[in-house]
């Protein structure tokens, strides 16, 4: 980083994987950064709750020409799939400046994983749902991940508009014995 460099950080209301996180922004803004001679992603990094679900995910950046790098970056961002709440924090000296982004938006499915009767547990699959899940959203969203606590399981979809995700997923939801009493909640 150079004195005409500025930190910048990018958090992305994503519920991704540390991989997925740079298959699905790191790299990518990484290699357009470094074309265009705007910067580079320094490192990037996690958030989790104390369950240890994903709470959202950073990208630390070093920008520079900021008239030009910054819309460019949150451009991108958007293009990969950033939510709705995302924000591009730039460090200049003491001062910070928070610059909104994001165009999807996000549910988390959440699964009851032990309250269920045993039958449903030894009869049904996260997978199945996962796969119906899938072509019921196919155009207008995509699970993105999920996370496997103590006591449920939850599939993160990100997408066009959460209300069009909850009506394809709703009649599912009702009659998969796996899905009683799942909650299908704003991430």
């Amino acid at each position: 980083m150079s004195d005409q460099d500025t930190f910048a950080y990018a958090k992305l209301l994503d519920r991704i994987m540390p991989l997925d996180r740079g298959d699905r922004y790191e790299d990518p803004l990484q290699e357009a950064l470094a074309e265009r001679g705007f910067g580079e992603v320094t490192g990037g990094g996690t958030m989790q709750q104390k369950s240890g679900e994903i709470d959202y995910v950073g990208l630390d950046l070093s920008l520079t020409d900021l008239e030009r790098s910054v819309p460019f970056v949150r451009s991108f961002l958007e293009e990969q799939g950033a939510a709705k709440g995302s924000a591009l924090i730039l460090s200049t000296g003491e001062a910070k400046r928070t610059i909104p982004f994001g165009l999807s938006e996000g549910i988390g499915v959440y699964f009851d994983g032990v309250s269920l009767p045993a039958e449903v547990y030894q009869e049904c699959d996260i997978n199945v749902v996962w796969e119906e899940f899938s072509r019921r959203l196919e155009g207008e969203a995509e699970i993105r991940g999920h996370w496997q606590g103590p006591t449920e399981t939850a599939l993160y979809i990100y997408g066009k508009a959460s209300s069009t995700m909850r009506e394809l997923l709703a009649d599912y939801i009702e009659s998969y014995p796996l899905c009683r009493g799942a909650s299908p909640d704003i991430s």
